[in-house]
This record gives structure tokens, C-alpha cells and sequence, in this order.
């Protein structure tokens, strides 16, 4: 049987290979320490854990449950919006929860994209939103993020295109994989394009509170609803990468064309994860505090690693990588990774997975316990 004409256009995503390698390594013995991927090793809060537990026993809570998540879930969203970035959302018609919002990329692009259409990605940014382009029929069309502008958007270079036919751009504030930030005067700009050039604007926005002073939302702009959706997770705030919660926010008339397509893909959250959710993002200000306790020694510990490594970096970034710059007259960097797994045993991501803005840099993960970060400094 021929597969699909579509597979051609994606290759297997690069963490699911490269860390095939890995585990081969690990089984013959080598004590691989993996600083590859951004899969948070803390657990979830001891009350979120324990309403999962609890809510299994509540009736009703092992059936069908609704394409839109329990109302109750709902207004947690929007209550933490509201709290958090000072954002107001309709709980009712204004926010979908997600199975992580890694389906929203392809829930939004289902939803939007005809064959043909063409969508403005990121480079360097996160290979999804790529790949998902292709897989519906979109056309890819990248748009530079580099280091001496801060990693945002050049519009000045970007209004020389040809804009006729892009329908989305993705974006990603605070960004993945640099952990650059954008002040709310740059989010206004992108919202300002994407109306002049009448395009559905995207923020993928997971990043908001690791590590960062002044937590931001896309949606905060005044009139951003009117072109912009926005994607959120509970995956890195709150440890729950493998529950798959997520959210996109939006108008009511855009949250309605993604809610046609998911309806079709899923039939609801499991009742007791999403019961642990709503007790998440209720969580005091004491759990980010503690989280940022945790991530700060730890980056403290991996910028010595870099340092030792010859590499540079941006202190001020955030997020829960750091992206750092390899020395002048360095290998390139699948090659610079490679010879660091074999050599060193350790795992690091080479930045051309993010595309071709990423060579001559990597990125290491700081969901490494401190003793294996000190581990790593000790075999460099």
C-alpha cells in the first residue's frame, strides 16, 4: 500500500530520531546525560496530583466528556488570563481547551488553510509549525528572526514580499527555542501587520513563566482579537507535559472554526485531568516562585557549562533553555553536537532543527537535575 502523497512533504520530527540514537547509546552502557529535549523532570503540584486522584471516583467521570472542555475549566482559563496578563476572555465563546496545544497547530491550520495558501513561519522557530503547513496543503514561506535584532520580526524586510497570499503567521513570545522576549510595543507591531495584511496572527505562548519577570500576552494589544489567536499550556508552568492540556484563545467567530474541526478529531479531555487542571491554574504565586527558585540555580549551572563549552549567551533570556552561540571557528553545530554525545556522552540540540538561523548555535534543556548538570561540567 502507497502512503499518502503528503508524508513526502514531512520527515520524521528530529527528537523522535536523534533520540532513537540515544537510547542505543544508553543501551550499550554509555551514561548518556540528555540536555536535548524541554520535558519538564519536576512533578505537578501535591493538590493538583491529588484532585486527579479524587476526581476519578466522581459520577459521570469516566464518560464522553464535551468537545469544549467542562465549563468549570473554562473559567479557570480565563480567570488566570485575567489574573496573569490582565487579559479578559469569554469563558463561554472565547477559549478552547486543547490536548495539548501542539494539536491547536494543526486544529488552527486545518481550519484556515486552503491548498496553496501561504503561511509566514519562523527562522529559527519550532519545526511544528512546518510540518503542519505542508501536511494540510499550506505553502511554507520562513521570515528571518536574528540575534542582532533581538530575534523579532524585520517588517521593513517583510513588506517586501509578496503578502497576497499568506493567510497565518506564527509567532512565538517569549520564543522558542532563543528565549527572547517581546515588550508590548513590539506585540503591538506584529498585531498592527496582521491587520494591515489581513492575516490571521498566531502566538504560541508556553514559555510565559519560566523564568520571566513580566509574563506577556499577545491578546493584552488592544483589538488583537479581531486577528489573533493565541496558544498556551500547561505543560511547562505546571509540569504536566504527558497530561496534554492546552488552550487557544480567541474571538468567538475564530474559536468556532477551530472548535468545527477538533469536534471531528476527539471526543473530550478526560474528566480527571482536566478536574487537575482547574486546581493548577489556581495555583498562589508561591508555585512560581518555587519553579523559578529551581530553574534559576539551574541555569546558573548550565551558563558554566556553556562557558566551558567556549560558548556566549543572553542572561536576560527565559524559558527553560538556553540558547547559546558557538565559538568562532566551531564545527557546525550537528557536528559540534555530535562529537559532544560521543565524546562527553551528553545530549544537546543543535539549533539547525529550528532551521537554517540556527547553525552555529545549540540549545541545551534545563530539565536536567542540578547533580547531572555538575556531572556534565565535570566530563567537559
Amino acid at each position: 500500500m502507497k502512503t499518502a502523497e503528503r508524508l513526502n512533504t514531512v520527515q520524521e520530527y528530529y527528537f523522535s530520531k536523534k533520540l532513537r540514537e540515544v537510547r542505543g547509546l544508553m543501551a550499550e552502557g554509555r551514561p548518556i546525560i540528555n540536555m536535548g529535549i524541554g520535558s519538564p523532570d519536576l512533578a505537578p503540584s501535591p493538590l493538583v496530583l491529588e484532585t486527579l486522584r479524587d476526581s476519578i471516583l466522581e459520577a459521570g467521570a469516566h464518560q464522553y466528556q464535551s468537545y469544549q472542555g467542562l465549563p468549570e475549566l473554562r473559567e479557570a482559563i480565563s480567570d488566570f488570563y485575567q489574573q496573569k496578563f490582565e487579559v479578559t476572555v469569554d469563558p463561554s465563546t472565547e477559549i478552547l481547551p486543547l490536548m495539548g496545544s501542539k494539536e491547536g497547530i494543526m486544529h488552527i491550520s486545518m481550519a484556515f488553510l486552503n491548498e496553496g495558501d501561504e503561511v509566514l513561519l519562523p527562522n529559527p522557530g519550532y519545526p511544528t509549525y512546518a510540518s503542519v503547513t505542508n501536511l494540510v496543503g499550506g505553502k511554507a514561506v520562513t521570515y528571518d528572526l536574528k540575534a542582532e535584532n533581538d530575534w523579532f520580526p524585520d517588517f521593513e524586510e517583510l513588506s517586501q514580499k509578496d503578502l497576497s497570499k499568506v493567510k497565518l503567521m506564527w509567532v512565538s513570545y517569549p520564543h522558542m527555542p532563543t528565549g527572547a522576549t517581546a515588550s508590548l510595543e513590539q506585540l503591538k507591531l506584529l498585531v498592527d501587520f496582521a491587520k494591515k495584511n489581513y492575516i490571521l496572527l498566531v502566538n504560541d505562548n508556553p514559555y510565559s513563566f519560566v523564568l520571566s519577570n513580566n509574563p506577556t500576552s499577545i491578546l493584552s494589544i488592544e483589538g488583537a482579537k479581531d486577528c489573533t489567536l493565541e496558544l498556551n499550556s500547561l505543560s511547562k508552568t505546571f509540569n504536566m507535559a504527558g497530561w496534554r492540556v492546552g488552550m487557544v484563545l480567541g474571538s468567538e467567530e475564530h474559536i468556532n472554526a477551530i472548535l468545527k474541526v477538533k469536534s471531528n478529531m476527539d471526543s473530550g479531555m478526560f474528566f480527571g485531568i482536566q478536574k487537575g487542571a482547574i486546581a493548577a491554574l489556581k495555583s498562589g504565586p508561591e508555585w512560581f516562585e518555587e519553579l523559578d527558585k529551581v530553574y534559576t540555580k539551574r541555569r546558573e549551572l548550565m551558563f558554566q557549562l556553556a562557558d566551558k563549552l567556549g560558548c556566549t549567551y543572553d542572561r536576560n533570556a527565559v524559558g527553560m533553555f538556553v540558547w547559546c552561540k558557538l565559538p568562532e571557528g566551531a564545527k557546525a553545530s550537528e557536528e559540534f553536537i555530535d562529537e559532544v554525545l560521543h565524546d562527553k556522552d551528553i545530549f544537546i540540540a543543535p539549533g539547525t532543527i529550528f532551521g537554517s538561523n540556527g547553525e552555529g548555535y545549540i540549545r541545551f534543556s534545563l530539565c536536567v537535575s542540578e547533580e547531572k548538570i555538575k556531572e556534565a561540567i565535570e566530563r567537559v
